[in-house]
């Protein structure tokens, strides 16, 4: 099999990381070498956030260079735009429909840019746009955005085999187990 490259894109507080975490373990109890690397910048403010897994029989970098991403998962549609140059021509994106107006937009100083989805159709025929806030707020935790989207992209990579729920409930906090599972299952149920 060959590498796969998977970009996970947010905003901090978003929950990124911790779909990376439960992605990249799921990986390799499957059976994968799996690498992973973050990028956290000004994350506790805001800032953008990312994630990059990559997956196959041997993988020798977990960084992603540009126009070497087959998938990115966002979780906030403006960052899709910063990362779309990591991806290949024939790259799957998947993409929350969420908007978190950066500090130069909550200054004033800048617009949030208007036609993003449009315009990243336009250039990537396989591109697929969940509502998850709205998802979320159905289930009863806005919170969950993050499961909602690592459940959509479990589907659309064809891992369902793998016993998701077992690694959930091994990384998330007791808590918070029950609404991670109906979260994830409802990503993966996602059809567009």
């Amino acid at each position: 099999m060959d590498t796969k490259s998977i970009l996970l894109v947010g905003v901090g507080g978003q929950g990124t990381i911790l779909a990376a975490k439960i992605l990249t373990t799921g990986l390799m109890e499957a059976g994968f070498d799996v690498k992973m690397s973050e990028i956290h910048g000004m994350s506790q403010r805001g800032g953008s956030v990312s994630s990059h897994v990559r997956y196959g029989k041997e993988v020798f970098s977990p960084v992603i260079e540009e126009g070497g991403a087959d998938i990115i998962i966002s979780f906030e549609k403006m960052e899709t735009l910063r990362w779309l140059d990591y991806l290949k021509g024939d790259a799957r994106v998947i993409i929350n429909d969420f908007e978190i107006p950066s500090m130069p937009i909550l200054m004033g100083k800048a617009e949030y840019p208007q036609g993003i989805l449009e315009d990243i159709k336009t250039k990537f025929k396989n591109t697929h746009i969940l509502n998850a806030y709205e998802m979320a707020k159905k289930l009863g935790n806005p919170k969950v955005m993050n499961i909602i989207m690592l459940g959509a992209l479990i589907k659309a990579m064809g891992l369902e085999e793998i016993d998701w729920i077992k690694i959930i409930k091994e990384i998330v906090k007791k808590d918070f187990i029950d609404i991670n599972i109906k979260a994830l299952e409802t990503g993966m149920n996602f059809n567009d």
